[in-house]
């Protein structure tokens, strides 16, 4: 077994394809959004607060590209009977909302991307968009577990 192996990651340019594709669907369905990119090592590389978005969702959805990242899965897909669990064991740094999703591309983790303001399915849309400008892959069979949906819409 060797003792280095080959990695990629997003370059600046490719999370910038990434940031402007999710904020053209977040646009599109007229939902403003707080969208954070980052590296495989979580580390953040671009990120946009649209005009109207929450102003908490700047946190969150850093969390949900990290959380994305570190689980190589997207967020959302802890059930709620041991969401808390996982939290606590990666120490509070995990969000099980929807809108999180790794960047896969040929199999290899080169990044992640996380949404957040919206509904949690209006969240995870914008996520794909911006991933499938990369050609990532986009999780089709990925069925959300947990209670992130309640319906609350809370104040801005």
């Amino acid at each position: 077994m060797p003792d280095i192996i080959p990695t990629a990651s997003l370059t600046y340019a490719g999370a910038r394809r990434v940031l402007d594709a999710a904020i053209a669907h977040a646009e599109a369905i007229a939902a403003p959004m707080c969208i954070a990119v980052v590296d495989p090592g979580g580390n953040l590389l671009a990120f946009a607060r649209m005009d109207g978005a929450k102003f908490h969702s700047v946190g969150s959805s850093t969390m949900k590209a990290q959380g994305a990242v570190a689980q190589m899965a997207p967020t959302g897909g802890v059930h709620a009977d041991v969401e808390m669990q996982v939290t606590l064991a990666m120490q509070g740094r995990y969000t099980n909302l929807l809108g999180g999703l790794p960047l896969l591309v040929n199999g290899q983790l080169v990044g992640g991307i996380g949404a957040g303001s919206g509904t949690g399915p209006q969240d995870l849309a914008v996520a794909r968009a911006g991933a499938a400008v990369i050609g990532a892959g986009l999780f089709p069979d990925f069925v959300p577990q947990g209670l992130e949906d309640t319906g609350w819409r809370g104040g801005r």
